[in-house]
């Protein structure tokens, strides 16, 4: 029987899963592989409908019930967290217009944390690849951007008014946390999958040429040095093994968010 999986076209996606998807690992089932951005992924695993899927580790408390998270695969990391972007440095926020990736995304709930005394009057959730533009054309006043934004936002002619990375290191000390790996209850052995995604970026790092055609193929137009600067910043040792410091980013984030009554209460992972 097959097996569903949902990640991002995102190059860190595309280099971890490769080895999985292709058949590459000795008793893995085969898998079906469906693209989607990460504010489809947060919604379509609340409806269920995915046996391994990407989603954001803000999205968690709504899908807990059903999924497990996996201690491997995901995305967390330092210096690589989402920017704040506008026109002109050191814009005031309160009374402007944000365009947000997603209403469950990690980047979103760091902002809504960063920005509880200076909130904007109005946010629009936007595909990602039109934030950048819109705010370089006045559309928005800001924007919220994450993945390789970091790399191209000068393009633009933007600033960044705020890393909320280096926010969130400085004030807790832990990586930021901000995609998981999300096994279905009752339909994926989560030791199992485990075991087939670490050995998946394993396989990566391994040999890093065996993925470089399908990493380009899916990059959404990115030129191969913002490829590779994007895997070599989101694919790391939380990669590979989320561990206590990786858990304690994730039970931070998700404490902080309920008692600012943001996002329903979680049982903590440590």
């Amino acid at each position: 029987m097959a097996l569903s999986l949902a990640v991002s076209p995102c190059p860190n996606d595309t280099f971890v899963f490769h080895a999985l998807v292709h058949g590459l690992i000795p008793g893995t089932p085969e898998v079906n592989l469906t693209f989607a951005d990460v504010d489809v992924t947060n919604t379509a695993a609340e409806r269920g409908e995915f046996d391994l899927v990407k989603v954001s580790y803000a999205a968690l408390p709504w899908l807990l019930d059903d999924y497990e998270l996996l201690p491997t695969g995901g995305a967390l990391g330092r210096g690589c967290g989402p920017l704040v972007l506008a026109r002109e440095p050191g814009l005031d926020l309160a009374g402007k217009t944000v365009a947000v990736p997603g209403d469950r995304t990690t980047a979103y709930l760091l902002f809504r944390l960063w920005s509880a005394d200076r909130a904007p009057e109005r946010i629009e959730v936007v595909p990602f690849h039109q934030i950048m533009p819109g705010v370089a054309e006045g559309r928005f006043d800001a924007g919220l951007v994450i993945h390789e934004a970091r790399f191209t936002y000068q393009r633009y002619n933007l600033t960044a008014l705020a890393d909320l990375g280096e926010w969130w290191e400085s004030d807790t000390g832990l990586p930021i946390p901000l995609g998981a790996i999300l096994a279905k209850k009752g339909t994926v052995d989560p030791a199992e999958a485990t075991e087939w995604i670490r050995n998946s970026v394993s396989m990566a790092w391994a040999n890093p040429d065996a993925s470089r055609k399908f990493v380009l193929a899916n990059a959404q137009e990115m030129e191969p040095e913002v490829v590779q600067q994007h895997i070599d910043l989101y694919v790391n040792e939380f990669t590979l093994e989320l561990g206590r410091d990786g858990l304690a980013a994730a039970d931070a984030l998700l404490q902080r968010a309920a008692a600012a009554g943001l996002t329903p209460a979680v049982k903590p992972f440590l």
